[in-house]
């Protein structure tokens, strides 16, 4: 009876065994990865390109995605959220909604700066990683278990194995021994006796260890050829940045991707590489750094001896001279010579200044058969609008470019001369007759009749 027991006893601990290790095979969903990075860097149009979305809609402050993870071999599948801070530094008090004590352990940090501002990069770069530590220290983790996460990253960038030195999964024994002889104890998540000797990963790497798998991207690359073009860059420039850049990642552990969304450059390799250092799931890509606009360097195959290749191409400068002295602000790098942009003036300073020439020294043109080239006489001033002092000097004289041309100021000023002689006796002295008043008034009419066009009616002998 106590055997029957026994043998019971011992079938149900082999059923708890299996449904143990086939729940640990799920993919977790309590994964997460934090985008952190100036505006305008492209962060919500990478997540989108990795989501298949052709229509990302960018929000502000903190916002949230998620992408979808399946594993084809075993046939699951699951979300892993994305976090998107806003690049202002009046949000990253938000910073405590994604990444806190719980969700430390599984959020992995893209730190994104743009190829468009490569002046910038390197202080955008180091920006936010001062962030995100400032914001680590405030979470008062307890010392030992910050040491541990700090004791995993370590472990993981000295465990890395470039897929050209495995066979058919089989680890040569040197690659192996790197990491076991510098870290003792069993590494799972939650062992916290790793005793890794941080002299061993050599000088500079993994200086600033942040407990954090990090992963630096650099966007918009295809960029590159406008640089050419317009701010005359040479392959050394884009060589001392990328010299630049992979002695950041190697401070902080962290991996370097060059990609473009709008050309689709390295996205979906992106996007393989998360799942993998995330879920585990298989990843074959070695580093890629022959295109310099398609960079991809994983987390522990690179060293200081493989960035010295890139020295060979700069001469002009040494690779550790102050960034921001090598490559300069536009207003301090001049560019190639562009096309002169003119820019149309508003119609009114453009009628003003048209205004102003005509009142000088430009002549008017009248509708009479006088030469254009003919100049205002100086006793007959063209006067600026006789709208604006009255409108017409004589009722039902229109006025137009006719009446208003010197001619036919010319005539009115002969018409009421003649009327003043008439009146006068053209000068004689002589009273005129009384029967000359009628034939005066007459013809009076008859020339107002013929320089109104023919609007003034017949006029009678009493007519005024």
């Amino acid at each position: 009876m106590e055997n029957g027991e026994c043998n019971e006893e011992h079938v149900w601990l082999t059923i708890l065994q299996q449904v143990q290790s086939s729940s640990s095979n799920k993919l977790p969903s309590n994964k997460a990865v934090l985008v952190c990075g100036e505006n305008e860097t492209g962060k919500t149009s990478l997540i989108a390109k990795m989501q298949g979305n052709e229509d990302p809609k960018k929000g502000s402050g903190l916002e949230y995605h998620h992408l979808l993870v399946r594993d084809e071999y075993r046939d699951e599948q699951t979300r892993l959220g994305v976090w998107v801070l806003d690049g202002d530094l009046y949000h990253q008090n938000l910073l405590k909604f994604s990444l806190n004590e719980n969700s430390f352990p599984g959020t992995t940090v893209l730190l994104v700066a743009s190829m468009t501002h490569p002046w910038d990069i390197l202080d955008s770069l180091e920006k936010w990683a001062n962030i995100l530590e400032e914001h680590i220290e405030r979470l008062k983790m307890k010392p030992e278990k910050l040491n541990h996460f700090k004791q995993l990253v370590m472990k993981r960038y000295l465990d890395y194995i470039s897929p050209g030195d495995e066979i058919e999964g089989l680890v040569t024994s040197p690659v192996k021994s790197r990491s076991e002889s510098v870290c003792d104890g069993l590494v799972d998540s939650t062992s916290s006796n790793l005793n890794c000797n941080a002299d061993s990963l050599g000088e500079n790497v993994l200086t600033h260890n942040l407990g954090l798998d990090i992963v630096v991207v650099i966007t918009k690359t295809d960029y590159m050829s406008t640089l050419e073009k317009e701010f005359d860059y040479k392959e050394e420039a884009f060589d001392f940045i990328q010299q630049a850049v992979r002695k950041f990642c190697l401070k902080y552990g962290a991996s370097l991707f060059y990609v473009s969304a709008k050309v689709n450059k390295n996205c979906d390799l992106l996007y393989k590489y998360l799942v993998h250092r995330i879920y585990g799931l298989p990843f074959k890509t070695p580093a890629l750094v022959v295109e310099k606009d398609a960079v991809f360097i994983p987390a522990g195959w690179d060293s200081e001896k493989k960035i010295a290749i890139l020295y060979e191409n700069i001469q002009s400068c040494n690779p550790d001279d102050n960034y921001n002295d090598i490559i300069l602000k536009p207003n301090t790098k001049r560019p190639l010579q562009k096309d002169i942009e003119i820019s149309a003036e508003e119609d009114q300073v453009f009628l003003l200044k048209m205004q102003a020439q005509l009142n000088q020294n430009v002549p008017s043109v009248g509708v009479t058969n006088q030469s254009p080239n003919i100049r205002n006489s100086p006793s007959i001033q063209k006067p600026l609008d006789r709208r604006s002092i009255g409108g017409s000097p004589v009722p039902g004289v229109p006025i137009d470019g006719t009446k208003n041309s010197p001619a036919g100021e010319g005539v009115l000023q002969n018409f009421f001369n003649s009327l003043l002689n008439r009146r006068s006796g053209a000068g004689t002295g002589t009273t005129p007759p009384r029967h000359g008043t009628e034939r005066d008034t007459r013809s009076i009419a008859e020339e107002l009749h013929r320089m109104t066009g023919g609007t003034t009616t017949t006029t009678g002998p009493n007519t005024p």
